[in-house]
């Protein structure tokens, strides 16, 4: 894959590319409605196409928060179309690399030293390359480790990328601008803790030594000496990538047991840490030769508030959904409902997010649930599509819920797809403690 050997950092130089991303953007619409008038029968997959191509080139260009959310947009399949879904899960672990002059210079501005200097071998090329930074081997004293790097910029450019990539967002995934405005707060909050790799490192080190209890999981060591705003040290683990490992078709066996730990590992996270690693792609997870799971990025990570876990899990409760009054005065709680919703509106929502949680609950009441049945992702993937196509949501202002929920929702929806894809069969029984509301 070609490296970069520069990143555009200043604010006037990312607008030009994301400006520029617009007008190509602009322009496809008008060759696809030209094609059209000559071809009736012309698909907007084309249209699609076309636009998430010239989308994910600039991105990857300029990397960092923009990409992060494209990548975060693909892991949901009811927000966007297949053609941005492709093109932007490469955001993963697939994005272009930096050129090894520019990891240099980073290791010199923090450390005094090129990466050489420090460490016995250090790989010019990167080995793994995502949104926000990208991971070179090295060895120290026999050891081998992995040495995550940050992308020159990319925490200074965090506010002034969201705010100028909001218009593209909006536009592709069709909602109104203002409803974004809470959201994308959030969003920004998390990007600016996961370009802290400080931070990173210390969250690394309090949940791992949290977790290491539960079987069949892994993590490797960090290196405080090693790490500061911009690098991260921690052990190299062997091993096959997630996806890697699915196409090996491994044995139903180690499928459910490597489900089950996947399953614990956040399990334990929400309901006694009340902290979660909140970015649950395969890129994140590595299996290791001796069949265990290996967890090796912390960067993401969501603090849930008392409140919001209280109501929430409420919401997820057996039966709360059979209760109108319950659940009604839980569904304003999360803002699922406000109050200056009209009778019709209140109607809808609802009934709608009555299914939805009916839905995404299922697993936590029954006591071992199989994530390769079909039909119960197909009644997901169902109900997004008919939301995203009835005009009553848009028109009632239909981003809803509590900002907290976009990341516990991501957890959710991230975990339940990769124990789909692992096919993999789970005690899931959740005996979740909280205060009912009266």
């Amino acid at each position: 894959m070609k490296e970069q050997d520069k990143i555009p950092v200043g604010k006037v130089k990312r607008a030009a590319k994301f400006v520029g991303t617009g007008a190509k953007m602009g322009g496809n619409y008008v060759k696809y409605y030209a094609k059209k008038l000559i071809k009736p029968e012309t698909s907007k997959a084309e249209l699609h196409e076309a636009n998430a191509k010239d989308v994910y080139e600039s991105l990857s260009e300029l990397k960092g928060s923009a990409l992060k959310v494209a990548q975060m947009m693909s892991m949901d399949q009811n927000v966007l179309p297949t053609a941005y879904i492709d093109k932007f899960q490469l955001a993963q672990y697939n994005a272009p690399p930096l050129s090894y002059p520019l990891v240099v210079r980073t290791f010199k501005k923090y450390f005094g030293k090129s990466p050489k200097e420090i460490f016995d071998t250090f790989s010019n090329h990167a080995v793994n390359a995502a949104s926000i930074g990208q991971v070179h081997k090295a060895i120290l004293d026999s050891k081998e480790l992995a040495i995550k790097v940050q992308y020159p910029g990319v925490a200074e450019s965090v506010s002034s990328d969201l705010k100028i990539a909001r218009p593209i967002a909006i536009q592709i995934m069709n909602v109104k601008g203002k409803e974004m405005d809470v959201y994308f707060k959030e969003v920004e909050e998390r990007l600016l803790e996961e370009t802290d790799y400080i931070l990173e490192l210390e969250r690394s080190i309090e949940l791992t030594e949290a977790c290491r209890h539960i079987p069949n999981l892994v993590f490797p060591t960090y290196y405080p000496k090693y790490s500061c705003e911009r690098v991260l040290t921690m052990d190299w683990i062997d091993g096959q990538h997630l996806r890697e490992w699915i196409k090996t078709n491994p044995n139903q066996e180690i499928r459910n047991r490597l489900g089950q730990a996947l399953w614990d590992f956040y399990n334990h996270q929400i309901h006694e840490l009340k902290t979660v690693h909140a970015d649950p792609h395969p890129g994140n997870f590595i299996i290791t030769p001796t069949e265990e799971l290996a967890v090796i990025d912390f960067g993401c990570v969501k603090v849930i508030p008392k409140e919001f876990y209280q109501s929430y899990f409420e919401l997820m409760a057996p039966d709360v959904s059979q209760n109108h009054v319950t659940f009604s005065a839980l569904l304003e709680k999360l803002d699922f409902i406000r109050k200056n919703d009209s009778q019709d509106e209140r109607d809808m929502f609802y009934s709608t997010f009555k299914e939805m949680v009916e839905l995404l609950s299922k697993p936590f009441h029954t006591e071992i649930f199989d994530f390769s049945d079909q039909t119960y992702f197909q009644s997901i993937f169902s109900l997004g599509e008919r939301i995203s196509k009835d005009k009553r949501f848009k028109k009632a202002n239909s981003a809803r819920g509590s900002r907290h929920g976009i990341y516990i929702n991501r957890t959710y929806f991230g975990l339940y797809t990769i124990l789909h894809e692992m096919k993999a069969q789970v005690r899931t029984k959740v005996e979740i403690k909280i205060k009912k509301a009266s």
